[in-house]
């Protein structure tokens, strides 16, 4: 990230792509969708060292850059990828009657007769621009929605 920022470069590791344009920088995630943070630069933390900073909302609601570090940019390319497969399992169940979700979960309004085994099949197929990701899902039924 640091070096897509300093060269103005685009960097690939792995299958994710960092690279900035007109005053963005961007994370590719795997899936083709972009994470986008406004004049990304390069300061200096309270340590010392370098960090990376971008232009957003604060805790005061107000817009000013915001200094960010490694790990919370790899939670965000962790949630955005694991949404990305949740939208990939609902296209893959389109012909179920999904009636909302919670962060990972999907509420599906059926008949009786629809096999919770059957969709939780469905669900754990891999996307193709994941291949080589294992993925299994877990469900339930019951009369109205509750948490398992």
């Amino acid at each position: 990230m640091k070096t897509a920022i300093k060269q103005r470069i685009p960097v690939w590791v792995n299958n994710i792509r960092f690279s900035c344009q007109s005053g963005m920088l961007f994370i590719e995630l795997p899936g083709g969708r972009r994470l986008s943070y406004v004049k990304p630069r390069i300061g200096e933390n309270k340590f010392g060292g370098e960090s990376v900073t971008y232009e957003g909302i604060g805790a005061t609601k107000k817009w000013e850059r915001l200094e960010s570090y490694g790990p919370k940019f790899v939670e965000n390319i962790v949630q955005g990828t694991a949404r990305d497969i949740l939208c990939y399992a609902m296209q893959t169940l389109r012909c179920c009657s999904i009636v909302g979700h919670v962060h990972d979960e999907l509420i599906i309004e059926c008949e009786k007769n629809v096999s919770v085994d059957a969709i939780c099949e469905q669900m754990g197929r891999t996307p193709p621009w994941a291949e080589g990701l294992i993925l299994r899902a877990d469900g339930y039924e019951c009369e109205f929605y509750q948490k398992d």
